[in-house]
């Protein structure tokens, strides 16, 4: 069953196409990360499936219904969750008031109680909003987008300016959402977050899909060779490791990279160093999903949020 169905959806601004021909879909119950450089058209085309936006043509459906239909609009928005980027809620209100806030917005909603628990939020129920660290305010924006019980949650970087502590702590919530069946649409500026969490890739540029798939399967295809990396080595042992291997490089600080083509090719690497007797600090490196970004938009994605932005502790 489709949560989401995209087909050939463009998006103009006078002369400029910000999104430009994309299509996919989103399975029930999955991750589905967007992602994308600045200005690839990801946050365009969110705002669109979140009927913030109208498309310039093509179609989308979210949740069975049609985006363009003004009837159809009001069942969408009873249907999904939306964390934006900049969530916020009222300071001098406690964890519980805001979720009550938001759940008396609906004509129907889960119980507050069940909400907090989901979140592992009973410790601070009753702590006002304004006392709480950058993590834990996310969990209530994260809860406030749950408590209408919406089959479609959209979380817009959930995690960006977090320590990596609240980051996983994060992790560990949205993980929660996919078992208990709730599908979540990702845009996150984090390589490693859509890696963990994701049960499909859409990676973004220029206004168009430039690939799909699982971590695993981005990564196979585009991520590249493993490299064997051997440390503080010397001349003579990459010598005699170019003399029988291909892709051998050494850098200025003596260290000798090999790209391994298969497992065979590794074997045969570490038997020779066995045989060699050369003790080494010996490191293999695998393809991420940074490399695989890199390679189909040729940048790292810019953070909105500064370097040294980071929030406490839970």
């Amino acid at each position: 069953m489709l949560e989401v169905q995209v087909q050939d959806l463009v998006k103009h601004y006078d002369d400029t196409t910000a999104v430009d021909g994309i299509s996919f879909n989103v399975d029930k119950g999955e991750v589905f990360a967007f992602l994308g450089p600045n200005g690839a058209g990801k946050t365009t085309t969110v705002e669109i499936l979140e009927c913030l936006r109208s498309l310039s043509k093509g179609s989308a459906l979210v949740c069975g219904y049609d985006i363009t239909k003004d009837k159809d609009v009001e069942e969408i928005k009873k249907n999904i969750g939306v964390l934006p980027q900049d969530f916020n809620a009222l300071d001098k209100l406690t964890v519980k008031e805001n979720i009550e806030l938001i759940a008396d917005m609906y004509d129907k909603h889960l119980k507050i109680e069940d909400v907090i628990k989901l979140l592992n939020l009973e410790d601070k129920a009753n702590s006002k909003f304004e006392n709480l660290s950058g993590g834990l305010k996310q969990r209530v924006g994260i809860a406030a987008a749950l408590v209408s019980d919406p089959k479609l949650v959209f979380l817009d970087e959930p995690t960006t300016g977090l320590d990596p502590k609240a980051r996983r702590d994060v992790w560990d919530v949205l993980a929660n959402l996919k078992k208990i069946g709730k599908t979540v649409f990702l845009t996150t500026h984090y390589m490693e977050e859509a890696q963990v969490l994701a049960t499909r890739i859409a990676i973004v540029n220029k206004g168009k899909i430039a690939a799909m798939g699982s971590p695993q399967e981005l990564i196979d295809e585009y991520g590249g060779l493993k490299i064997l990396i051997i440390r503080k080595a010397d001349e003579n042992l990459a010598k005699k490791l170019g003399d029988k291997f291909e892709h051998v490089t050494m850098n200025s600080n003596g260290d000798i990279h090999i790209k391994i083509d298969n497992t065979d090719e590794l074997y045969s690497i570490m038997s020779l160093l066995t045989a060699m007797k050369a003790e080494k600090d010996i490191e293999i490196q695998t393809p991420t999903l940074e490399d695989v970004f890199l390679k189909i938009t040729g940048s790292k994605i810019r953070r909105r949020a500064k370097q040294n932005e980071v929030r406490s502790n839970l």
